[in-house]
């Protein structure tokens, strides 16, 4: 991994607010949950549904196409898909879970700090 990079201003996101990003062609989502910030990949695993168009509930991000859930402290997999029976059987051999890739994040004089 390279340096870390500025991607916002602590003060450019509200509680609750996710943000897409761009740096160097990748985008990424940021997100901050009260005092925290977070930032991962803004591409669903699953079928790459635009994170920064999700609903955000504490840490857990909800992909606006199948519903996907990640956890945005560690990317752990909550929800695959919103689907069921055959169907999501199906989508698990065919695309297995993965994890949504989180990146590490620090504050520095009221800057938003990435590891990319």
């Amino acid at each position: 991994m390279d340096d870390f990079v500025m991607l916002a201003g602590v003060d450019d996101l509200e509680s609750g607010e996710l943000k897409k990003v761009v740096h160097e062609g990748k985008v990424l989502l940021l997100a901050r949950v009260g005092d925290n910030y977070y930032c991962a990949d803004n591409r669903c695993p699953h079928l790459g549904g635009d994170l920064s168009q999700g609903d955000l509930e504490g840490t857990i991000i909800k992909c606006p196409v199948h519903k996907s859930q990640f956890d945005l402290k560690d990317g752990k997999v909550i929800r695959w898909t919103n689907w069921s029976g055959i169907k999501l059987a199906l989508s698990k051999i065919f695309r297995p879970p993965r994890e949504l890739e989180t990146y590490p994040l620090k504050i520095e004089d009221g800057k938003i700090m990435v590891q990319i």
